[in-house]
């Protein structure tokens, strides 16, 4: 992961808790946000005054963030249109079409993304999406987790089964700079807080079933009682990949995977 890599975020802010750290010892990153980090919900967005506001607030933090840590190469997987933020799993065929442009574009080694692991619907889309680019372009895929709920209680920055990991440990220096991506977000501040700067965790990507929910008890976000089940995602992914291919200008977001 060290050389040319795609890592694939699901919103701003995600790969600074991941992998800011390792984003500094990359030889040439390329970050890519997979949503606008804006949801239909006003809950997220009251006090900016609209969504799209919300949106273009959480890309001007995604660019000085980067620019922390040293990252200028990024992309909203599509800037003409970008994904609405928890509704990539219901966009999965313009998302595939983005992702494969930019790979074959930017030629990259391995693709980072999120474990599966049922925190955010559009982190387990993420993971989906990676390993599908993955096996296509016969690229490794490595996973970074952000938290889950598989014990009953929120955990962060732990994979579900630990096995296979490889953990870094930041040096002082890259610290700084991660906490000044940290600085960046403040439209986040509240959620960061909860995460631990200093420890990074990192594997190669298992053989997932993706039409199977990532543990057997209650998801993150049934949890918090988002109108979203895993079953919803297992079957889009399922739908996905029994989908006969459509051509690319057909693919429009906003359309059921």
């Amino acid at each position: 992961m060290l050389g040319r890599t795609l890592v694939l975020v699901a919103h701003p802010d995600d790969e600074a808790v991941g992998c800011a750290g390792l984003l500094q010892r990359m030889a040439d990153p390329i970050v890519v946000f997979a949503t606008d980090g804006a949801p239909h919900s006003d809950n997220f967005w009251r006090q900016y005054g609209s969504r799209e506001a919300y949106a273009c607030v959480r890309a001007e933090e995604a660019e000085r963030a980067l620019a922390a840590v040293g990252v200028t190469h990024f992309h909203l997987l599509s800037d003409d249109e970008p994904c609405v933020d928890q509704e990539l799993y219901l966009n999965l065929a313009p998302a595939r079409q983005q992702l494969c442009q930019l790979i074959e574009a930017e030629l990259p080694q391995a693709i980072l993304t999120h474990a599966y692991e049922g925190g955010h619907p559009d982190h387990d889309a993420c993971a989906f999406l990676a390993a599908q680019a993955g096996k296509h372009y016969g690229l490794p895929v490595w996973e970074m987790p952000l938290y889950h709920r598989a014990t009953g209680e929120v955990a962060r920055q732990s994979f579900i089964v630990p096995d296979k990991q490889q953990l870094i440990e930041l040096t002082r220096e890259e610290l700084v700079r991660k906490h000044d991506a940290y600085t960046a977000y403040v439209s986040q501040a509240v959620v960061l807080a909860d995460f631990t700067a200093a420890v990074e965790r990192f594997r190669p990507m298992p053989n997932y079933n993706f039409a199977r929910a990532p543990h057997a008890g209650v998801l993150n976000y049934e949890a918090w009682q988002w109108p979203i089940s895993g079953s919803d995602l297992c079957r889009a992914f399922s739908a996905f990949l029994q989908r006969p291919s459509q051509p690319a200008r057909d693919l429009k977001w906003g359309t059921v995977a």
